[in-house]
């Protein structure tokens, strides 16, 4: 791919769930026709690509992740004529989109497992993971701690265990089949025909595992296998990886250019919350320098919060508790042991000062940015649902019924909005804001723009900044130009020495700020608590200037 192509690396990527986010018919879901309706005002905000989460049909036993049919739609959204139209009207705005691909496992209600289960000479079978026995020694853990007791589940039709990693109703796809590679091949071609721009893999790491024994090989066949098809298939189409673990585990789906496009920067996004918990700058120092080495058509993409849980598991577990102590003291505000369930105002109490920190360095940090749907108006959770479902309620448009999601009767909705405290849709909704010159939807939108101006915050190089303050973390990203970005994570005024910003031949442009500060003199610069200063540095014409 020519760097010219490497769309995804200047992209501003918005995650949401069709479910949830805009109802026209008024059953009480969210459809393609409600989210087509809603395109603009993505796109008057700078988002150029969507994320969307799983919307084939689905028993829905888990948020769609529970496949049953590859190729289709699930009709309570539309149809596969709606999701076409979509594509259609999100490229007229330039608007790509991205869809989950999950194929580490399906529905057991999908056909593939019926007749697997019940026919043991169908090529459906193997499909599928079978022993007679269960296996004495588990080749694995539940991925969700205190939901399943095992990955082997027996079945009377078919007088056997099958594995699933996931939930009990989610059997694993036996990936070491070249059936089901050539079925993967199947459903990639369909939805790139459809004009998708790229695949999100869910639970990429758990595609490279073993089902037999020795659980400690790993196989990246598949992988390269589906990176080679969508090169032949695609001119730009991207794979994006979910995966987790330490840098030498997640570090080999950046392999040239033979796996991954993207990965989801877990490693960071711990590490930030970290920072912001100590309020220290010195871990998102150290989870930067811990990333493995990426070439340069490869991409890190960088959040705070998304669908799933805050996941803290690659932190030491003195770390972890202070994340929970800071973020989550309720136990009702965590999940499987080493998450969050909160969405980010929550976690930050609201302040306002704090959610810009955190969105600025999302936006200044190397890497693309993805934010969740509703974080650019703050908001809030549902603690009172089940599990995830605590950040997966409806979007909230207006002071109208359900939010102006959807005018059906609340019992009708996937969940109900939140109606209230301090995120009730009556506070917290996108036509109050856009009407608020100072409201953090207008912040966002500003952030976003600054973040389109300046393509060397996400694809050059990066450099941390030494200020002898462990309150401030500061970072430069070089490409033609440099910016130099500098945050207080702590809650006192600070002030360091930058030298980068005193330079003969380079003059300092303040361009974003917390606030009305004085420039820098000879390097010297002031932040306010929980601050945020961003400077772009120009060549110097004639005399050395510094301007705001």
């Amino acid at each position: 791919m020519k760097e010219q192509d490497l769309w995804y690396k200047r992209a501003i990527i918005y995650a949401l769930d069709v479910e949830t986010f805009q109802d026209s018919n008024n059953d009480g879901i969210g459809d393609f026709q409600g989210l087509i309706g809603r395109l603009d005002y993505l796109a008057t905000m700078g988002i150029t690509c969507i994320w969307l989460l799983p919307f084939y049909p689905t028993p829905n036993r888990d948020n769609g992740y529970d496949v049953m049919d590859y190729y289709n739609v699930d009709s309570r959204l539309g149809t596969l004529g709606d999701f076409a139209a979509f594509i259609r009207e999100a490229s007229e705005r330039g608007i790509r989109v991205i869809v989950d691909l999950v194929v580490n496992h399906t529905s057991d209600q999908h056909p593939w497992f019926q007749e697997s289960r019940s026919n043991p000479d169908s090529k459906f079978r193997d499909y599928y993971t079978w022993r007679k026995e269960k296996p004495e020694e588990e080749i694995g853990k539940p991925a969700f701690s205190g939901q399943e007791d095992s990955i082997w589940t027996y079945d009377e039709e078919a007088k056997a265990y099958y594995l699933h990693r996931f939930y009990a109703h989610q059997p694993d796809l036996n990936l070491g089949n070249p059936e089901v590679h050539k079925e993967i091949h199947h459903i990639m071609g369909f939805w790139l025909a459809l004009g998708v721009s790229g695949f999100r893999i869910d639970a990429a790491h758990i595609l490279v595992q073993s089902d037999s024994e020795d659980s400690t090989k790993e196989y990246y066949n598949l992988i390269e296998d589906m990176r080679d098809f969508i090169s032949m298939h695609s001119r730009d189409a991207i794979l994006l990886a979910e995966a987790s673990g330490p840098p030498e585990v997640v570090g080999k789906f950046f392999k040239g250019r033979r796996r991954m496009h993207m990965m989801f920067n877990f490693l960071l996004n711990q590490h930030l919350f970290l920072a912001l918990a100590k309020q220290d700058g010195i871990p998102i120092a150290k989870g930067l320098r811990m990333l493995p080495p990426k070439q340069e058509d490869l991409q890190w993409l960088n959040f705070l919060r998304h669908h799933d849980e805050l996941n803290l598991e690659d932190l030491e577990e003195p770390e972890t508790q202070e994340v929970f102590e800071a973020f989550a003291p309720k136990e009702d505000m965590r999940i499987f042991g080493r998450g969050i369930r909160r969405r980010l105002a929550p976690i930050l109490n609201g302040d306002r000062h704090r959610i810009e920190l955190a969105y600025s360095l999302l936006f200044s940090l190397p890497g693309t940015p993805m934010i969740q749907y509703g974080s650019e108006i703050g908001m809030g959770d549902d603690l009172s649902q089940e599990g995830r479902k605590s950040v997966r309620t409806p979007m909230q448009w207006t002071t109208e019924k359900n939010a102006g999601f959807s005018s059906a009767p609340v019992s009708q909705l996937p969940r109900p909005v939140i109606s209230k405290g301090d995120y009730a849709y009556t506070k917290v909704n996108v036509v109050q804001q856009q009407r608020e010159t100072n409201s953090l939807l207008n912040w966002m939108e500003r952030v976003i723009r600054l973040r389109r101006q300046y393509p060397e915050l996400g694809t050059g190089k990066c450099d941390i900044l030494e200020t002898k303050s462990s309150k401030i973390f500061a970072h430069s990203c070089t490409l033609v130009y440099t910016t130099v970005v500098v945050h207080n994570l702590s809650n006192e005024d600070v002030t360091v020495l930058l030298p980068i910003l005193d330079q003969e031949d380079k003059y300092a442009v303040e361009v974003f700020s917390n606030d009305d500060y004085s420039m820098p003199k000879k390097g010297q610069l002031s932040i306010n608590a929980y601050g945020y200063r961003w400077f772009r540095l120009n060549p110097a014409t004639g005399e050395k200037k510094t301007q705001v």
